[in-house]
């Protein structure tokens, strides 16, 4: 295996990312999402970086560590944030493997966001060739963010608070666009109890928990609000044990996203507020957001500036788009007020679907950019 600061052709860096690719890694295996750490760290330390890995227990693989930094520098840094879980369960290779039609290339996790990973880490190890970086640089391979980052939320958020500049790899958008604000993300839990009947010989004794729950449905999706950019959906309801059975229990899961602070606390107030028309039947609510919303302030935008010079060096034109509803991790440092830069992998299209790809001719000139942009940093 070639060394990530041997001088890189695009057929060397294919063959790594495929690499990763083949190496399947859903959230939800632990052991496998680790096993793409280790080949990570393995090719790290042999470019000569430094690893470390943080447990997270709860049976989740730890955060990958991936540093310039000695030992002794306690400067603020960049922040370099990836994942290497995928939405795709096992066996999806089998069914779209890792190949390259014309400019295309195709591959589970490929665009969403190994592609992305893999330049943040090369470009980290060839400043190691020349002059290094301004700032020392930390990528952290986060192991859970398809599945909201519940386990590593902290790490990141501790991370964030020593960082100067925060730069996340996720896929670039629309053409090569980069992204400088997202929505914030909440989810809900609502469990309405009632109480069970015969629904033929005793249905006036029950409670029907369905029912209660069927005006909180209108209530909860009329907070959807399209100017103010704010939606709430109702994705999964859930209760009953029969027709004939009048139900003593119905439960809802709950999506919502929102542009500011002040929404996502507009939200949560109207969902704890939710009250049972019934006095004989409750209702419980369990609201969080689990991404705070990632605003677009002066100093990303001064970030972007510095960002599309160095695009432009690398050979292409570096945009932004308007707000995104997905969230990312890059939400968590923008709230700390770090200027984050999202959006700056490969360019591709159709993450989370098995027509996944990214564009073999984006790969290059990210890899050019990325290096420069780590070493120019100040």
């Amino acid at each position: 295996m070639k060394s990530l600061r041997d001088p890189a052709t695009l057929a060397d860096v294919l063959e790594d990312i495929g690499r990763w690719v083949r190496h399947e890694s859903p959230s939800h295996d632990a052991r496998a999402v680790e096993g793409l750490q280790d080949i990570i760290a393995e090719q790290a330390l042999n470019a000569g970086l430094g690893v470390r890995r943080i447990p997270l227990g709860q049976g989740c693989a730890p955060v990958l560590v991936v540093s310039n930094r000695a030992l002794d520098d306690e400067r603020e840094g960049i922040l370099v944030l990836t994942h290497v879980d995928t939405v795709h369960p096992h066996g999806t290779l089998a069914r779209t493997p890792y190949r390259i039609e014309d400019d295309r290339v195709y591959g589970p996790g490929g665009y969403d966001m190994k592609g992305g990973a893999y330049l943040a880490l090369r470009a980290l190890a060839t400043t190691l060739n020349g002059s290094g970086t301004q700032l020392p640089v930390e990528i952290l391979f986060i192991p859970d963010e398809e599945i909201s980052s519940k386990f590593s939320r902290e790490t990141t958020t501790e991370f964030g608070k020593r960082a100067r500049y925060a730069l996340v790899c996720e896929p670039a958008r629309n053409g090569g666009k980069c992204v400088t604000c997202r929505k914030g993300v909440g989810r809900a839990t609502i469990t309405v109890t009632g109480r069970a009947a015969h629904a033929g010989i005793d249905h006036a004794r029950g409670r029907n928990a369905i029912a209660e729950m069927a005006h909180h449905i209108i209530d909860l999706e009329a907070l959807t609000d399209y100017a103010a950019q704010t939606t709430v959906n109702v994705g999964v309801i859930a209760g009953g044990t029969g027709a004939n059975v009048v139900p003593d229990t119905c439960t809802l899961q709950v999506d919502f996203r929102v542009a500011s602070a002040d929404a996502g606390q507009s939200v949560l107030t109207a969902m704890r507020g939710l009250r049972s028309r019934n006095p004989d039947v409750s209702v419980k609510v369990d609201a969080v957001v689990t991404r705070p919303p990632y605003e677009k302030s002066r100093q990303t935008a001064a970030l972007l500036d510095i960002a599309r010079l160095h695009a432009r060096q690398a050979g292409f034109e570096l945009e932004d788009v308007p707000l995104t509803g997905g969230g990312s991790d890059g939400n968590f440092t923008a709230a700390l007020g770090v200027p984050t830069l999202d959006g700056l992998g490969v360019d591709g299209s159709g993450a989370h679907t098995l027509n996944e790809f990214f564009l073999a001719s984006s790969v290059m000139p990210r890899l050019d950019f990325w290096t420069r942009l780590l070493a120019e940093l100040e």
